[in-house]
């Protein structure tokens, strides 16, 4: 008996283990071979709820798992490439998205596991064309999906004859709340529901479980899973923290309506399998799917209220970086360029406040070491980068309209080297914050004289650069003058720096580590302000 217990275990966990992967690489390979736009599909398909309830969808189905979905969703959400309601309307698609594996599932090809993972590998170890090796792992992930799925079977198979669990079951199909609580906890310690789905199909096709017993279990799944979302939004922005919140209310008021019809759904579910003639694992995964695509059509026409109640839950204000563009509107070009420039201008001078504030998350970080001012320093820098993208383009569209007066051209010359200098102060802030995490990494301590330094040149490059941002705003030659004559002080401070680092070497005073840190720090200080100047001579008018 302790052999068999073994046995059970052991091919219960290995199966799992092999399900997980198979997953895991599946999607992937789909995420590959799809050209890897996941990101992009949720920015540019976000623009209303429902449209993020599409776009959710298909990403699911791309990556393979509705946790995926949601922790990029948050991720987004916390960068400011969506809002809360688009949020809501994706994380509605990702359950819906998720029933596939159970679909793929209950197709039943188990039989062919081995040969599947064989062409697989044929594909991934004897092809070098990279969209070959992509499908290959799709293949391979599909294979190693159904061998573990059967391992895991034979593993629960002895399940039926131990008294215990037949006592379990029996407790489960008369207090359905049981069989949520161990959906739940299941699938919180798995970190798939997909996983837990899978091991329900087979349970009930084996005979262990009834359906009554088995769709509280699947409603439990669909609870579980939202604790991805919620771990991936510990320590980010309030926006995101009520993203993931959404995703537990969500399921939690689905399950809710659902375990008050359960006798009623449950009637619904065995009569769909008897006039669709669906196999078990089919019938599960019918399960599974009306249950999410009801959920998410009773609950859609209330995202509104969703936002505002989850707002309510966690208050607070929203510290939300605008990535994308406002005014840039494509039909001024035409109408009037010269509206058009002034329109990119006021989308510069934003950008320029946005590596300001980057600048000052990155002095934060290099003096206390605190995660949340690097994630935002590299949110701004994010930021700076998208924003750099739709300018430009729009200012070529500007010019490639041939309806440019002399006056217009120059200043649309003058906006194109502009954007660049901005996007490039982004750049070096970007380096600054990875040189903290070497310091951090490598315990390379900076001594008070090299913090002090650096203190004093980090405040005078983010005056600089705050004064060639204004001077640009305004036109004002005299503030353009005040950041050339800074910047020149810049330039020395960097030279003298230097000298007393090579001094604190020679001392014995700085290591070597530290040293590096210290010197690229100043040098990337010096080249934000070099950037500084270029936008404050643009205003002098001077090349």
């Amino acid at each position: 008996m302790e052999l068999d217990i073994q046995k059970m275990i052991f091919e219960f966990l290995g199966g799992l283990g092999i399900f997980l992967f198979g997953i895991k690489f599946m999607g992937d390979g789909l995420q590959k071979s799809a050209g890897n736009k996941l990101r992009d599909i949720l920015d540019k398909f976000t623009t209303n709820p429902i449209m993020g309830i599409f776009a959710g969808i298909i990403v699911t189905v791309l990556i393979q798992s509705s946790s995926g979905t949601t922790v990029l969703t948050v991720g987004l959400v916390n960068a400011g490439f969506m809002t809360l309601k688009q949020a809501i309307g994706v994380i509605m698609g990702a359950n819906i998205g998720t029933t596939v594996t159970a679909f793929i599932i209950g197709i039943k090809i188990s039989d062919y596991a081995l040969p599947i993972i064989a062409a697989g590998s044929i594909l991934l170890f004897f092809f070098k064309n990279k969209k070959v090796h992509y499908i290959g792992q799709c293949v391979f992930g599909f294979g190693a999906l159904f061998f573990g799925l059967e391992l895991m079977g034979d593993g629960m198979k002895p399940l039926r004859s131990l008294e215990a669990f037949q006592e379990l079951t029996v407790s489960m199909s008369n207090n359905p709340l049981l069989g949520v609580i161990i959906g739940t906890v299941f699938t919180v310690i798995v970190q798939s529901s997909s996983a837990t789905i899978g091991i329900l199909q087979e349970l009930f096709s084996q005979g262990a479980l009834d359906l009554k017993a088995a769709l509280p279990v699947l409603f439990g799944d669909n609870i579980g899973t939202t604790i991805t979302a919620i771990l991936a939004s510990i320590g980010s922005s309030i926006a995101a923290r009520r993203a993931a919140l959404t995703h537990v209310i969500f399921n939690i008021v689905g399950t809710t309506i659902f375990m008050i019809i359960l006798g009623l759904y449950t009637r619904f579910i065995t009569n769909l399998q008897t006039s669709m003639n669906l196999n078990e694992e089919m019938t599960i995964a019918f399960a599974h799917g009306t249950f999410n695509i009801a959920n998410t059509l009773m609950q859609a026409p209330f995202i509104a209220l969703l936002a505002l109640i989850v707002t309510k839950l966690i208050p607070g204000e929203e510290n939300i970086i605008e990535y994308n563009t406002k005014g840039l509107d494509p039909l001024l070009i035409g109408q009037s360029p010269s509206i058009a420039l002034g329109q990119a201008k006021k989308e510069i001078i934003r950008m320029g406040e946005f590596s300001i504030k980057g600048l000052e998350e990155t002095n934060h970080y290099l003096n206390n070491k605190q995660p949340v001012h690097s994630e935002l320093a590299t949110q701004y820098e994010s930021a700076l980068n998208n924003l750099d993208r739709k300018i430009t383009q729009y200012l070529v569209d500007i010019a490639s309209s041939g309806e440019l007066t002399e006056g217009d051209s120059e200043i649309h010359s003058i906006l194109m080297n502009t954007v660049n200098d901005i996007e490039r102060i982004g750049d070096h802030f970007e380096n600054i914050v990875e040189l903290v995490d070497f310091q951090i990494a490598n315990k390379a301590k900076l001594t008070d004289f090299a913090k002090k330094d650096l203190e004093e040149m980090f405040e005078l490059t983010i005056t600089t650069v705050r004064e060639a941002i204004e001077a640009l705003e305004k036109n004002d030659r005299q503030l353009a003058q005040d950041v050339v004559k800074k910047e020149d002080q810049i330039d020395k401070m960097e030279r003298n720096l230097r000298k007393k680092h090579i001094l604190r070497l020679n001392e014995g005073i700085c290591v070597g580590a530290s040293g590096i840190v210290f010197v690229d720090i100043v040098s990337n200080l010096e080249r934000i302000g070099d950037h500084a100047v270029n936008i404050a001579e643009v205003v002098l008018g001077e090349d």
